[in-house]
């Protein structure tokens, strides 16, 4: 037996969280699953010779050795347009989640810091978005805000206006809906320890708020942090597959999961299902959320300060 079985407290809390999240079987499982998927999607398009939006007149071809995943209503390849699906989706999750990163936890730990009526006004200003629904707030966000960076767009001289536009506009708005949760769980943890004696011997010697906060709070915070990070993401890629399959969110000719079921479920009819067009779209957006729910759940696991 090493050292560090016989002795486990002798480890740091990094080690640890690191040593119970190998243990946590679905959670690796699904980190290499998610590793998978996101070098396959990013190298594949690389190496085919089927580019997303070139048209054929092979129109709702069956999968086959020509085409893995079966073609689409004009013609193109559906694994191509899968992969270049799959980037936009895992893109807008991962931008938002960082939106969120930022804004709940500024938030929530200057709230939990200043407390009084700082805090109070701040919490029932959360409070009061809470009261919406997030999809209608980000369909909200997404209508103010479009006009101005389409305007801002065409000043810089970008090329492709609107689908950057909207692009970054769901970076925007989802991230701007999804840190409520993070921005509550930040100011829990806060308060809790804004009252530990290292925090008090910080206000003594005459340390500053902002100094107390990036030295002591942030830090202690973090593993909470990344767990609800993990959490986040899959809750923004699905609300952006569904925004996009309400025709609200990815425009063609881009793609993501959302627009390619919307686009699969357009071509059902009482004569023909073309299934390959749902199926794989579907099962892909459905096994990479729950991976990212199963990682998820192994972080917090892992970090959990009862275990440590």
């Amino acid at each position: 037996m090493s050292e560090l079985e016989a002795n486990p407290r002798s480890t740091s809390p990094g080690q640890r969280a690191w040593r119970r999240f190998r243990s946590h079987r679905p959670a690796v499982v699904s980190a290499w699953f998610l590793l998978g998927v996101v070098l396959f999607v990013f190298i594949f398009p690389l190496f085919s010779h089927y580019k997303p939006d070139d048209l054929s007149n092979a129109q709702f071809a069956p999968p086959s050795a020509d085409h893995w995943l079966g073609t689409d209503v004009h013609g193109r390849d559906a694994l191509v347009r899968l992969c270049h699906g799959a980037q936009i989706s895992l893109l807008v999750g991962g931008v938002g989640a960082l939106i969120c990163l930022v804004i709940g936890v500024v938030w929530g730990a200057v709230a939990g810091l200043a407390g009084g009526r700082m805090d109070g006004l701040m919490m029932r200003m959360v409070d009061v978005l809470y009261c919406v629904p997030s999809v209608i707030l980000a369909i909200v966000f997404m209508a103010v805000l479009e006009p101005l960076v389409r305007k801002w767009l065409e000043a810089l001289h970008f090329p492709d206006v609107p689908t950057l536009a909207r692009l970054l506009v769901l970076f925007l708005a989802l991230g701007a809906v999804s840190w409520l949760t993070m921005a509550r769980i930040v100011r829990g943890q806060v308060l809790s320890l804004r009252t530990r004696q290292f925090v008090d011997a910080s206000r003594v010697i005459g340390a500053t708020p902002f100094w107390i906060l990036r030295r002591h709070i942030i830090p202690n915070v973090l593993g909470v942090v990344i767990v609800y990070l993990t959490l986040s993401v899959p809750s923004i890629v699905l609300a952006e597959s569904f925004l996009s399959f309400m025709g609200i969110g990815i425009q063609p000719p881009m793609a993501s999961w959302g627009s390619l079921i919307a686009e699969g479920a357009e071509q059902i009819n009482p004569i023909r299902i073309y299934w390959w067009l749902i199926i794989f779209p579907g099962g892909v957006l459905v096994s990479t959320l729950l991976a990212l729910n199963f990682l998820g759940d192994g972080l917090r696991d892992a970090w959990d300060v009862r275990n440590n």
